[in-house]
């Protein structure tokens, strides 16, 4: 009779436990298959378009780290070495892709002139003027 009770009260608990452990492999196998579709493919910008490489190589030649004859157009290792090179000389990491800094010190970030600061107040005159317009008289 003790053995039965053993034996039954140790069926009990491996039967409790048995769910337990599966439910919680499964869950883990679940959450691995996320993880590894989000990072599946690559992200970021993969490449360097023609007409950004000339922007970017006409801005070079301006500055002197790349000569005309060599602008050729395209993302080239010339244009990559010269860039390199640009970041090098300003204290700036010096990876194959260009540092926002440096695209910005070369005159081909966001525009800062006057105008683009003033542009939202006289957007808010001019529909108040619209706005006038329609209230009656």
């Amino acid at each position: 009779m003790r053995s039965g009770r053993l034996f039954l009260g140790s069926a009990l608990i491996l039967s409790l436990s048995l769910p337990a452990v599966a439910a919680t492999h499964h869950r883990h196998h679940s959450l691995r298959n996320i993880h590894l579709r989000r990072h599946s493919g690559p992200t970021g910008q993969r490449s360097i378009d023609d007409q950004r490489a000339t922007q970017i190589q006409a801005a070079l030649v301006k500055t002197g780290y790349l000569t005309g004859t060599q602008a050729s157009g395209h993302w080239d290792t010339t244009t990559q070495a010269a860039m390199q090179k640009f970041q090098s000389d300003n204290g700036w990491q010096t990876k194959l892709v260009p540092d926002s800094r440096a695209i910005i010190k070369l005159g081909l970030g966001p525009s800062q002139d006057s105008t683009a600061t003033n542009a939202p107040s006289s957007s808010v005159a001019s529909t108040a003027s619209v706005g006038a317009s329609f209230l009656p008289q």
